[in-house]
Order: C-alpha cells, then sequence, then structure tokens
C-alpha cells in the first residue's frame, strides 16, 4: 500500500533509496529504525527507543533538533534524510469522495474548503492526498483522467506550526526530511510487508495501543474501510495503577508490563472502556457490511503484558494476537540490539510503516 502523505511539502520527487532512517515521534517515546533495501528484502541495521522531549510542554525546534541528533547517533547513521511519522494525536487521516483534479489542486481545495469535505474547520493545516485503488491512468495511487467521477481519496494532514517546527528543527540538525506521515498509517503499512497473506485475504483489525490514545483499523482484502482514534492509551492505564494501588509511575508502569497476576484486579477498569469503545467500531462495521472481523492484531508497548491482551480479547470477543513487526525483516543488528529487537518490535511499527513508503 506505501502510504505517505506530506512528502510534497518537503520535494516534489522524492527519490527512491536503498536506506533510509524514519523517526516516530510518539507522545512520551520516539522510536527509530535504520532499513537498508537490498533487491527485494529489506534489512534492519538499528533501532532505537528514547524518551521523547515533546512529552515535555513547551519543546522548542532547538529542542527537538538535539533530540533528532541524538537518534540519528543512537541508530548509528551518518545520513542526513529521514522520513518522520507524528503522533496520531497530531496528525489526521480520512477517507473522503473527491472530486476527479490533480493532487495539487486537491491540496489547495481542501485547504480553503476543510468543512465541505471534512466536516470541520481546518485552516491552519496543511494537507496531501492519495487516490485509492486502481485509476483510470492504470497506475495505483494516481488522479483518474479528467471527466471521471468521484474517486475515493486518502487524506492526511497536519497543523502548519507542527510541521513548520519540524522543518527548523531538521534545518538545525543538518538533516533533511523526505516524508511526513500521519502514525496511524504507519502500522497498515508495515502489516502489509510483515503479513501479506493476511492483509489482502483477510477481514482484519489492526489496534494500535499508543502512550494517549489507541487506534482502531479495519482492513477489507487489503482495502481500509474503518479508521477510529480512541483517547485511551497505556498511560490512562498506568496512571490509573498508580493512583489505585498508591505506588509511582514507573512502578506502575513496571508492574504493568510484567503484570503478577495481583495487580490484574486493578488494571481491568481501565481496560474494559479501551475494549468496549474498539467493540464499538467493530460492531459498526459489521452491521454496515455484513461482514465479520476474523482477528484482531495488537501493537504497542503495552501489549508487552501478555493479561492486558488477554483482558482485551475476552472484553472484545475476537481472537486477539500480538503480530511482529520485524518478521519480514533480515536482522543485521550491534550486538548490544540483538537481545533488544523481541521485546521492543512492537513499539517499532510506525517508524517501520514509515521508512518502507521509500523503497
Amino acid at each position: 500500500m506505501g502510504l505517505q502523505f506530506l512528502n510534497s511539502l518537503f520535494n516534489s520527487r522524492v527519490k527512491k533509496r536503498d536506506q533510509i532512517v524514519a523517526i516516530d515521534l510518539g507522545s512520551r517515546t520516539t522510536k527509530a529504525v535504520h532499513l537498508h533495501r537490498q533487491g527485494d528484502r529489506f534489512r534492519l541495521v538499528n533501532f532505537a527507543v528514547l524518551d521523547t522531549p515533546i512529552f515535555e510542554k513547551n519543546y522548542t525546534p532547538e529542542v527537538l533538533a538535539e533530540h533528532l541528533k541524538s537518534v540519528m547517533r543512537s541508530v548509528d547513521s551518518r545520513g542526513r534524510h529521514l522520513n518522520i511519522a507524528l503522533n496520531v494525536g497530531e496528525t489526521l487521516f480520512r477517507q473522503v469522495e473527491l472530486p476527479v483534479m490533480p493532487v495539487p489542486d486537491l491540496r489547495l481545495m481542501l485547504k480553503y474548503n476543510s468543512k465541505t469535505y471534512l466536516q470541520q474547520e481546518m485552516p491552519d493545516h496543511v494537507f496531501d492526498c492519495q487516490f485509492t485503488g486502481l485509476a483510470a491512468t492504470g497506475r495505483a495511487g494516481e488522479a483518474p483522467k479528467a471527466g471521471a467521477p468521484k474517486q475515493k481519496v486518502m487524506v492526511g494532514g497536519a497543523r502548519k506550526g507542527v510541521l513548520d517546527d519540524v522543518m527548523a528543527a531538521c534545518k538545525a540538525a543538518a538533516l533533511i526530511p523526505e516524508q511526513v506521515v500521519p502514525g496511524l498509517v504507519g502500522p497498515i503499512n508495515t502489516f502489509e510487508k510483515a503479513e501479506p497473506e493476511v492483509f489482502t485475504k483477510e477481514v482484519v483489525a489492526l489496534v494500535d495501543l499508543g502512550f494517549k490514545n489507541s487506534a482502531i483499523t479495519i482492513l477489507d482484502h487489503g482495502e481500509i474501510m474503518l479508521n477510529r482514534l480512541v483517547a485511551i492509551g497505556g498511560d490512562r492505564m498506568t496512571t490509573g495503577l498508580a493512583e489505585t494501588m498508591n505506588i509511582s509511575y514507573q512502578e506502575a508502569e513496571n508492574i504493568k508490563v510484567g503484570m503478577p497476576d495481583e495487580v490484574m484486579q486493578h488494571l481491568e477498569q481501565f481496560i474494559h472502556p479501551l475494549g468496549r469503545e474498539l467493540r464499538a467500531s467493530i460492531d459498526f462495521f459489521e452491521t454496515q457490511h455484513d461482514k465479520t472481523v476474523g482477528k484482531i492484531y495488537l501493537s504497542g508497548g503495552s501489549v508487552r503484558g501478555e493479561q492486558i491482551v488477554e483482558a482485551l480479547q475476552t472484553e472484545l470477543m475476537v481472537p486477539c494476537e500480538v503480530w511482529s513487526p520485524t518478521r519480514f525483516l533480515d536482522l543485521s543488528l550491534p550486538p548490544e540490539k540483538a537481545a533488544e529487537v523481541e521485546p521492543s518490535a512492537s513499539q517499532l511499527t510506525v517508524a517501520l510503516g514509515a521508512a518502507v513508503v521509500s523503497f
């Protein structure tokens, strides 16, 4: 699928590369991957998971620039080109029917008529678009020929101020941002690579448990049928557990992941609301399309706790599986990183999805 957006903000023609660094600027942690492509194979040569400064309020482009330089050092990259995934709370992703016209014209139309097509005023946003399916040109992702009916278009967007800060930070760090990807589409891109048979042949839901939010995307034989953001993530679980057990936030985070059985009774009250919201999205899809979601694939930092996965499966009443986003990769990691990749893998879905669009 290779979804990418906002690349035209940086380069009108993005060069295909044989290696790239992709950075997922999450709400609490920054995840980065350094990928090489050799023929039809992809090789993970390094990765990093670091605290992100944008978790603190009033961060500046200068702070972000220093953080980006630190990330590039952590993945041992001497290159300057990178892709950036912005977290789901700072970007939007919609699928809408739009008139057939060149993509630059669509971006301008959305800028000045966002309420008409996106149901809300967004005067401070920058948009990019990608046609879905096979257009009349015969090539996926391009605009159909003039005279064709309205076409379904994927719309990505972000506030101009956020993008300006990213641009300023990259410039200060002597880095070249090639593409900006909404965080929501990262897991979709990665899932297509890691589980191609499931992606193209089944009806499944992808659920990414983030820090502040959780995202659900329902795929029907590779087509995005529904995507929704739920304002419940790992932070609410950890904060609630800390308050309930009268322990520190860090202690709560540690036992949430390790998950001794005795703390599950405290955590369930925070998992149930998330499960109900996700179940409502599945019910809506199944009612509208008369199809059944066969399986839910989970990713994100919180899925490292087995009891959380089991509790969600009980609430959702659908088989749940923690999938491996590194399954399609050849691993060529430094010795000190080799043992860390498996426990960290579920956190790398967005960064990997932002990386593969370069190849």
